[in-house]
């Protein structure tokens, strides 16, 4: 036990040296170079089958093909030591062959005369078989899969980026998830192409392995009869049952690493290892083997027929099919009954029979009941609390829960989303495909139902889960349906944002802003500002796209701005001014120069004097400038969004509130600004100048 122990360490101490490598390879020059004693060749020869035994095991309980990424690199190895022990063994079999059929030790032995019998003739036919179930069935497919799977891996591999942003984006996967995602991308691509080649030493085995055969058999009858004068008979006994031997002794564990090869290319990642799927793929349905047990009874009634045989399995295949439906039924029996309803006491109303309005709610059909069902295997109730999460996060406020329930008066595919109880969003979708969107520009066309993406209008296609890798390699999107939902509640929050922020959620902000700046709070509100009114004021931050997580920052200019006015719109102007560096690295990053569009100075002049003499609500433009100047600041937006630039208008901060919500549904891609709102640090770049003073009016 304990020299066990000793030479365990000193094979974990080798290994950390990082010696293991290089001493192997070593071992298998000195092999092939040093010649063995028949001793060493029966103890390389059990080790290399046993070798083959354990990574034929591996792969069969391997749940996903990269669970054994290292599966080609020990592929190439055991390869190459069975090939130097071909070497080593070739080398005393021609060296010792006179001697007798035991020469090259007892395993090559017992291969040459147990297994086919003392009988060269029978050796030759079993090696022949072998060797072609080997070369023509089992290496030449896995061989075939390894470069089917390798180029299609590959191609696939833009689709599948483009899915993992998109599912980042929409929040229902974080940083790490996605970049755990992303190593996973790039580790399959790299083990289907290392298979790709790694299936080349496979077959070049095989062919070695014939060569090796005729060279061994050839030479061994020269050496024999012209060194050793033995008679013909004597040297083609003795020569070809050693030679077939030591190819039957390669043989084998060439046939099993070809089989773990081919099983490996062929497995489809699961949580199951292979006799689970096996067991549950094969035999879950008994109607399959009741169908086969009639037919082998029929077979086995036919005279002349292995009765016997036929009408055994036939008896063997209906108890079979006999035992799993009962097995079925039994589970559906175990389904506990439901408890007996009570006769409820009839009470009189009050105000909890007024059931309050959900803040956000998702209806769905009844077939897409399973989606949020965790006991059938849905995971839309996940994604939804990933949304949550995410957009919580980058607005800064708790996102309200999502209630969600079935709708019967819905089509049994569509779901509706609510805020407040009026109806957002509404979609149908397929729960049993998936929606590959074109992102604007894709290769090639595939069958599909033509739809349009719920969250932002695109054109779209419900196709098959199969045809996910052709999609993607064409440049779709694809996305399951889950997801569909999910990213267009995300869409439908961000958008109605402002909308779900409330005196509680404000409350709840204050209150954790008070643990850490307690005056500033105290000295905010009610002293100097009304709860309302800062509530107001972070709903407009909201309504334009503006998180609010700087909560601090937001305080304290409403605290310096609030003894000069009252107003919502004004404060809020003035919090802007102060979260420009986030509005601005919303818009363009942390670019150092900010391309912008700016008005004609006489048009930004008469627009200020109109806003100055409007009476607070009835400013407003007359209806040909505002048609033109809407047509103008849609053209040079689009020409913005054609150059891959952000649309940013910048004018005065008397206007901009104005202009925000004149653009705000017609070009909700415009961005519009304050002067005040650039940071010091930002370099102004100036692509447009909308408007003409001479054809400009305004009315009130």
């Amino acid at each position: 036990m304990a020299s066990q122990t000793a030479a365990m360490s000193s094979i974990r101490s080798i290994s950390r040296q990082g010696l293991g490598a290089p001493l192997l390879l070593i071992v298998m020059m000195a092999m092939i170079v040093v010649p063995l004693a028949p001793f060493l060749l029966d103890v390389l020869f059990s080790f290399n089958i046993s070798l083959a035994l354990v990574v034929l095991l591996v792969t069969i309980y391997t749940l996903r093909p990269l669970d054994f990424g290292l599966f080609p690199t020990v592929l190439l190895i055991t390869t190459l030591l069975r090939l130097a022990l071909n070497v080593a063994s070739t080398r005393v079999v021609l060296l010792e062959g006179h001697t007798g059929t035991d020469a090259a030790g007892q395993v090559i032995k017992a291969f040459g005369e147990f297994v086919v019998g003392g009988n060269y003739a029978v050796g030759i036919v079993v090696f022949a078989i072998l060797v072609i179930i080997n070369f023509v069935v089992i290496t030449k497919g896995a061989t075939r899969i390894s470069e089917v799977s390798a180029r299609f891996t590959l191609d696939a591999m833009p689709g599948k980026q483009m899915a993992i942003d998109a599912d980042l984006n929409a929040g229902l996967i974080d940083q790490e998830l996605a970049r755990q995602r992303r190593e996973e991308i790039s580790a399959e691509a790299e083990f289907y192409g290392s298979m790709d080649g790694a299936s080349k030493f496979v077959r070049g085995d095989a062919v070695a392995g014939i060569l090796i055969l005729f060279i061994n058999i050839i030479g061994g009858l020269i050496i024999g009869i012209f060194q050793h004068d033995l008679s013909f008979a004597q040297a083609a006994r003795n020569y070809t049952l050693l030679t077939i031997g030591d190819g039957l002794v390669a043989q084998i564990p060439a046939l099993l690493l070809s089989t773990a090869a081919g099983i490996i290319i062929t497995r489809v990642s699961s949580s199951q290892d292979m006799g689970s799927q096996v067991l549950q793929q094969l035999f879950g349905n008994p109607r399959s083997l009741a169908v086969t047990s009639g037919i082998l009874g029929i077979m086995g009634l036919i005279p002349g027929m292995p009765n016997l045989a036929f009408l055994s399995l036939s008896v063997l295949c209906g108890f079979g099919a006999w035992w799993i439906h009962r097995r079925q039924q039994e589970k559906l029996r175990e389904i506990p009954a439901a408890a007996k309803a009570v006769e409820p006491e009839v009470k009189d109303l009050s105000w909890d029979d007024v059931t309050p309005v959900d803040a956000i709610g998702l209806e769905v059909g009844y077939r897409l009941i399973p989606m949020v069902d965790k006991e059938q295997g849905g995971q839309l109730m996940g994604r939804i609390k990933g949304v949550r999460k995410k957009l919580s996060q980058e607005l800064g406020f708790l996102i309200p829960p999502v209630h969600i329930r079935d709708n019967l008066d819905l089509p049994p595919t569509s779901y509706r989303l609510t805020l407040m109880g009026v109806t957002v969003g509404e979609a149908e979708i397929h729960p049993d495909k998936e929606l590959a969107i074109n992102p604007g520009q894709v290769f090639g066309s595939i069958d599909g139902i033509p739809t349009t993406d719920p969250a932002f209008g695109l054109e779209a296609l419900w196709i098959d889960p199969s045809q996910r890798d052709q999609a993607q390699t064409m440049g779709y999107t694809v996305v399951d349906a889950e997801t569909v939902v999910a990213t267009h509640l995300s869409q439908q929050l961000q958008s109605h944002a402002h909308e779900l922020l409330g005196h509680e959620e404000v409350q709840h902000l204050l209150d954790k802003l008070a643990k850490v700046a307690p005056k500033l709070v105290e000295n905010l509100i009610p002293d100097t500002l009304s709860l309302g009114v800062v509530v107001k004021v972070l709903q407009n931050l909201l309504s334009e796209g503006i998180p609010i997580r700087d909560i601090r920052t937001i305080a304290e200019t409403l605290a310096e701005h609030a003894s000069r006015s009252q107003e919502p719109d004004v404060l809020t102007t003035a919090v802007r001014g102060a979260l420009g560096r986030l509005i601005v690295q919303q818009i363009n990053g942390i670019e150092a120069e900010l391309p912008v569009i700016t008005l004609d100075p006489g048009l930004e002049q008469l627009l200020q004097q109109t806003v100055q003499t409007g009476d607070g609500g009835g400013v407003g433009i007359e209806p040909g400038l505002a048609e033109r100047l809407h047509g103008a600041l849609a053209e040079a937006a689009q020409k913005q969004e054609a150059a891959g630039q952000p649309a940013v208008l910048l004018v005065s901060g008397i206007i901009r509130t104005m202009l925000a919500h004149f653009v705000h549904h017609g070009i909700p891609s415009l961005h519009v600004l304050a002067y005040n709102e650039i940071p010091g640090d930002k370099q102004i770049k100036i692509v447009a100048t909308v408007g003409q003073p001479s054809s400009v009016t305004a009315e009130q």
